[in-house]
């Protein structure tokens, strides 16, 4: 498969917890991560589409916390 995808500009900067976090859940062997939001994945389509994709690429399943839920 020929990979399509354009990363998007400065991405690396802004972006350096999540990829930190994938390489760090597929080195302990995790296979879910979660975050407290959606905008945790971006903020644009690019940018949702570059964090889907690394998490993909990772073995990660990605559960948002429902923002309703009791606490």
């Amino acid at each position: 498969m020929i990979n399509i995808r354009k990363t998007p500009e400065r991405y690396e900067s802004k972006f350096a917890d999540f990829i930190r976090m994938c390489a760090d859940a597929k080195a302990k062997g995790v296979t879910q991560v979660v975050v407290a939001c959606p905008s945790v994945i971006g903020d644009d389509y690019d940018e949702v589409m570059e964090n889907l994709s690394r998490l993909a690429d990772n073995g990660l399943e990605l559960h948002i916390v429902n923002p309703m839920a009791k606490k």
